[in-house]
């Protein structure tokens, strides 16, 4: 699928950028939230701190670096050029940052405004990027599975933005309605009918492309999110008429095609033709073996009693899932995303006058291996602090700070690179035209 990008069409660097930059300021925060709860907020899922760090990671982290990519691949793969990239960056990178912070303080204080000023904010930063992205796909044919993945990924993530506003304005202003039936609903879009199908679409052309894997069986890219869609739809249908057991059923079928998905993937991966793997493709097989765990979790507790009725195996879930899952390969994402990024400007400013720095310069391998090991000391004693909060909460929450403290250094690093070589690429220019 590699002939599907199309590099010329990139928008300029600090549209995607602004967003890489902000998201691990959200993980930090979620560090410094777990040294103020302590233990405490693992004793619920429905706790507000627990609640508050969840959005952290959605609302703020994942949410910032899905629609920081997004605007990158967009133009590239799908050829849809958002018009006035930078402006529509602006506006949805602020309305999305503090309407991530109005949300956290929400859950923290009950402050019904905050509520209000979250699900405005939020909606009103989503929507815009939608429009945009749907102006820009008009009259593009689907004609592959990564165009329809998008852009059915797009949908889902109307519906999670939209269903969250709801929520957030319920619980602001004392609505009357079914708030747990809700929340699982809008958990259920978050996290399949989005974030799943999104990484999927962008990793049907990114794990043959960066992991030297074997392409995704063709049946198998066609229909998986068409699949995954149709199953959360169904879902929200029965679960919305009453129907207890169709619910289960389709809620069962969602988990598992997201669990097929990380199989297929970790399939791909042990079939990979590098000679040497590095950190990025560490952290794509991690999070592989994090959903398919997290997935594998799900349906046993729906199942087997004794796990359901245990109270702590949703925010065991929500840890192998989120921070193992989606946040280690976006991780692995950026890591490919923000070296090329630099790379590819640099090297169309340069027009062939100053050669562009390689890659592997832009941020050198030793600081992303690194980070990757403190990811993963973070995750590691976050799940343990599910089971052993007093022991493992603290250390960590001073581990998830310092690792994503570690990520905005290594993306900085990267920008300062950028910056140097623009300079050099702007002296050799003025020096060509004295």
């Amino acid at each position: 699928m590699q002939n599907l990008l199309s590099f010329d069409q990139a928008p300029p660097i600090s549209a995607p950028l602004r967003f890489f930059l902000t998201a691990p300021l959200f993980a930090m925060l979620a560090g410094v939230l777990l040294l103020y709860s302590g233990p405490e907020l693992f004793a619920s899922r429905w706790m507000p701190a627990t609640l508050a760090l969840t959005h952290l990671f959605t609302a703020g982290f994942l949410l910032q670096v899905m629609l920081g990519a997004l605007q990158q691949l967009l133009p590239v793969v799908v050829g849809a050029n958002i018009a006035q990239p930078l402006r529509v960056a602006t506006w949805v990178h602020a309305s999305i940052s503090f309407g991530a912070l109005c949300l956290t303080a929400a859950f923290l204080t009950y402050a019904p405004w905050l509520f209000g000023c979250a699900a405005a904010l939020l909606a009103a930063g989503v929507l815009v990027f939608l429009a945009a992205a749907a102006r820009a796909m008009r009259g593009i044919v689907a004609n592959n599975p990564t165009i329809l993945g998008l852009q059915l990924a797009l949908l889902g993530l109307g519906v999670t933005v939209l269903s969250g506003a709801l929520l957030a304005l319920a619980l602001g202003l004392q609505w009357d309605i079914p708030l747990l039936q809700l929340t699982d609903l809008h958990l259920g879009w978050g996290l399949m009918a989005w974030s799943c199908s999104v990484l999927a679409a962008v990793g049907f052309v990114a794990v043959p492309m960066f992991q030297l894997t074997p392409e995704y069986p063709p049946r198998f890219a066609r229909a998986f999110v068409p699949t995954a869609l149709g199953c959360v739809l169904l879902w929200t249908a029965s679960d919305l008429a009453g129907w207890a057991a169709a619910s289960t059923l389709f809620a069962a079928a969602t988990v598992a095609a997201a669990g097929t998905y990380c199989l297929v993937t970790l399939h791909l991966l042990r079939n990979s033709k590098r000679a040497k793997n590095d950190a990025t493709h560490r952290f794509w097989r991690y999070a592989m073996l994090s959903g398919t765990l997290a997935c594998a979790l799900w349906l046993v507790a729906q199942f087997v009693d004794g796990l359901g009725q245990w109270p702590h195996w949703p925010m065991l879930f929500g840890v192998l899932l989120v921070l193992g899952g989606f946040a280690s390969v976006t991780l692995g994402m950026l890591y490919k995303i923000v070296p090329f990024l630099v790379w590819l400007h640099l090297q169309n400013q340069g027009s062939g006058r100053v050669l562009a720095p390689n890659m592997k310069k832009v941020l050198p391998q030793v600081q992303i291996d690194r980070q990757m090991r403190a990811h993963f000391v973070a995750y590691a004693l976050l799940l343990l602090s599910v089971i052993w909060p007093a022991w493992c909460v603290y250390p960590a929450g001073l581990a998830l700070i310092a690792s994503n403290a570690w990520l905005l250094r290594n993306l900085l690093y990267a920008m300062g690179v950028y910056r140097r070589h623009g300079a050099a690429i702007q002296a050799a220019a003025s020096a060509a035209d004295a």
